[in-house]
């Protein structure tokens, strides 16, 4: 069974910057999109960025447009999200997802789940 692990979150102050990184086990990784969700409390799970099986194609909600970066090495099993600018409202735990599809879209078809890595951005 595939698993993701993330790693890189941590409490960083509003402008600063972190990266995120999931590692995938498995044979499969390179076929199928990821993406990077998050989750703060009380809000339900939204999804931040994705990206494509080839890393060609790539989405991200409005709200972080511009300030973060989602990539993918597909030798290493990896898949990354880099994070600047970050705003008091990008604290959520965030979480790496497997699509069931090499490509982003249906953005909803997400259905492997890491455990999260929580980020805290303080004011």
């Amino acid at each position: 069974q595939e698993l993701l692990v993330e790693s890189g979150g941590g409490l960083v102050q509003a402008g600063g910057s972190l990266s995120l990184s999931c590692a995938a086990s498995g044979r499969t990784f390179s076929s199928y999109a990821m993406g990077w969700f998050r989750q703060a409390p009380g809000k339900e799970r939204e999804l931040v960025a994705a990206i494509s099986w080839s890393g060609i194609d790539t989405y991200y909600t409005d709200s972080v447009k511009g300030r973060f970066t989602i990539s993918r090495d597909n030798a290493k099993n990896t898949v990354s999200l880099e994070m600047n600018s970050l705003k008091p409202e990008d604290t959520a735990v965030y979480y790496c997802a497997r699509h069931l599809l090499g490509a982003i879209y249906p953005l909803d078809d997400f259905y492997i789940w890491g455990q999260g890595t929580q980020v805290t951005v303080s004011s």
